[in-house]
């Protein structure tokens, strides 16, 4: 199968679909004139695709990004304040129905990697989408914030407790309570949530240099590596140790043919030939 054999579910024009690279998916938000502010629409595109991605053994890592001058500036506030005013919506009842997070993204617990590729900046959601992605990387200048409380709110699709895992209680409090807004700079230095800063130019090609990197190693390796990142955000040294060295994705290292060919491969001296990892 290559790239052009897949084929993605129908989605609308507020997300693009790409394949950059072999075994690479790239999603970009697609509503600039908005700064890509999360709809309904573009939620349940990214749930319908991000659903698929899981299940597509050719692809192995994604990439997403926002079109224009921003990553992405959090829900359209328009939108929500009408199902507020109108009581369309339970938003207690809505978020903890909604296992993936904000745009299916920023509590997704996938085995395969996601990267970040972040111009402009990120607020609210759009910044909850980048503490749960594997690799963050962001333009220099971009901005960043965490503003629920400024406007009433709070960031509780799952960036309360991935930033203060990442950054300490002392620094997560600082943007949480505050809503105080960040460069990339200080993202990457004092709060850590940031891997790579680069020209605004580069962003994209930067993420995927990163997503080529990640390919070229044994996928089955690699989700099961994942896993185990996954699996240490809940548990201990020893009970992580011993949940990932048991789970399925484990087993599939262990057992499946992309051990035997990188091992064959090193013996002689070339590049291993990994094959799709097989189904869980």
């Amino acid at each position: 199968m290559t790239a052009t054999s897949l084929k993605p579910p129908a989605h609308s024009e507020e997300l693009k679909v790409e394949f950059p690279a072999e075994h690479v998916l790239l999603l970009t938000l697609n509503r600039p004139k908005s700064l890509n502010a999360m709809t309904p629409r573009m939620g349940e595109d990214l749930r319908n695709v991000l659903d698929w991605f899981e299940t597509e053994p050719h692809l192995w890592v994604v990439i997403v990004t926002g079109a224009g001058r921003i990553f992405c500036a959090g829900a359209d506030l328009k939108a929500w304040n009408n199902d507020q005013q109108q009581n369309k919506t339970d938003e207690q009842e809505r978020v903890a129905a909604d296992v993936h997070g904000f745009g299916s993204l920023s509590r997704r617990q996938s085995l395969k990697p996601i990267i970040a590729a972040v111009p402009g900046g990120a607020y609210g959601g759009g910044m909850e989408i980048l503490l749960n992605c594997d690799i963050v990387v962001a333009a220099e200048g971009a901005k960043f914030a965490l503003p629920e409380v400024k406007r009433g709110v709070v960031a509780i699709q799952g960036g309360i407790p991935r930033l203060a895992r990442i950054s300490g209680h002392q620094l997560a409090s600082e943007l949480l309570l505050l809503g105080r807004t960040i460069d990339a700079a200080e993202a990457q230095n004092r709060f850590g949530f940031v891997n790579q800063v680069v020209p605004p130019s580069k962003v994209l090609s930067a993420a995927l240099d990163i997503a080529k990197q990640i390919v070229a190693n044994s996928p089955d390796a690699v989700q099961s590596t994942k896993e185990g990142l996954l699996i240490s955000q809940k548990l201990g040294f020893h009970e992580t140790l011993l949940a990932d060295v048991g789970s399925p994705a484990s087993t599939r290292v262990y057992k499946g043919d992309n051990i035997k060919e990188g091992l064959k491969a090193f013996n002689e001296k070339r590049s291993p030939a990994w094959r799709n990892p097989a189904k869980l």
